[in-house]
């Protein structure tokens, strides 16, 4: 079973900065990429970013292209959200998740595990 730890969220100012990170264990190999999604209070889920596991290829969202980097350490089993800065708008629960085989970024259901989530609230 494969299981994502978020952290890194917090409370921040207009402007600001935060990295978020997300710990996956489980085999690896496999996957075929990990995705950032998040969800404001009474909205959907949103996209924001996603890599491909093996390769390194990497979308964003046009929300937040420009101001966050996704990254990846694969010795670690580790993916990071570089999120600069930050507006009010991208107040939400931010989750990870991983998709075991090619999926389209932005489509959330397609994804195979999630995180619990950790809260980012920007403040202006």
């Amino acid at each position: 079973q494969v299981q994502l730890v978020e952290s890194g969220g917090g409370l921040v100012q207009a402007g600001g900065s935060l990295r978020l990170s997300c710990a996956a264990s489980g085999r690896t190999f496999s996957w075929y990429s990990m995705g950032w999604f998040r969800q404001a209070p009474g909205k959907e889920r949103e996209w924001v970013a996603a890599i491909t596991w093996a390769s390194g290829i990497i979308y964003y969202a046009d929300s937040v292209k420009g101001r966050f980097t996704i990254s990846r350490d694969n010795a670690k089993n580790t993916v990071y959200l570089q999120m600069n800065s930050l507006k009010p708008e991208d107040t939400g629960v931010y989750y990870c998740a991983v998709a075991r085989t090619r999926v389209a970024a932005p489509r959330a259901h397609e994804y195979d595990y999630w995180g619990q989530g950790t809260q980012v609230t920007v403040s202006s």
